[in-house]
């Protein structure tokens, strides 16, 4: 019976990605042109560009996760264009609000900016989500260097910042939210390196691919360091 990393090759993941990704926005557009959405246009654009930059977002976060408990290397090249098609998203929300919504008056802009909160917290969602995604490239990788990791890291604060602009946008029934926001904690929470480690622990235990005891300190370090950087 063939695997599921067989099944689900790094092409292949990196295709539904893709198709995933874009098919959102390809039915915005589709019913854009073909006047289908609701009474209420503005909202309806407004709502459909950020649930899906939401749902990319936290994908992004989980690659890590999921690699460390499953060992699922492949999934591992998506993570960078989840957080891409995210930040489009994200993108597109933020235009809609300030060109749809506000018609770029920026006095209005800054008054609902700096006095909504949900606005607030989504323009610096944005802010941090930019420079992420224009250092996504191997090249500002090789620049970086070690800063390129810990910059990387505040994808976090973006997720957490995205759920709390949700969770004050609805006011009322917010347990939608708040999941999402429990899913970004968990996440989160799996990154921490005595958590990592023990989530390997456990899969190579489970899957019996225990260490051999003969193994020497530095690979002993090496693996350590595999594990801390999700590379395992």
């Amino acid at each position: 019976m063939p695997t599921l990393s067989r099944i689900l090759t790094k092409n292949r993941i990196l295709w539904l990605t893709h198709i995933g990704s874009l098919l959102p926005f390809a039915l915005l557009l589709w019913d854009y042109f073909t006047n289908n959405l609701t009474v209420n246009p503005i909202q309806d654009i407004t709502f459909r560009t950020g649930k899906p930059a939401l749902v990319l977002l936290v994908l992004s976060l989980a690659v890590t996760p999921l690699n460390t408990i499953f060992g699922w290397r492949e999934i591992i090249p998506a993570r960078k264009w989840l957080g891409l098609y995210a930040w489009g998203y994200v993108s597109v929300h933020f235009l809609v609000f300030i060109g749809l919504d506000y018609g770029f008056d920026w006095g209005l802009l800054y008054e609902a900016v700096f006095e909504k909160r949900y606005a607030l917290v989504g323009f610096l969602a944005l802010l941090i989500l930019t420079p992420l995604a224009l250092t996504s490239t191997k090249g500002w990788q090789k620049r970086l260097g070690k800063k390129w990791k810990r910059l990387h890291q505040l994808v976090y604060a973006a997720g957490l910042l995205g759920v709390f602009h949700y969770l004050w946008l609805v006011k009322s029934d917010i347990r939608e939210p708040v999941a999402w926001g429990v899913v970004v904690v968990l996440l989160l929470v799996a990154r921490i390196p005595r958590v990592r480690k023990a989530l390997v622990g456990w899969r190579m235990r489970l899957t019996g691919k225990n260490a051999p005891p003969s193994t020497s300190r530095s690979q002993r370090r090496a693996d350590s360091r595999r594990i801390t950087t999700g590379e395992l």
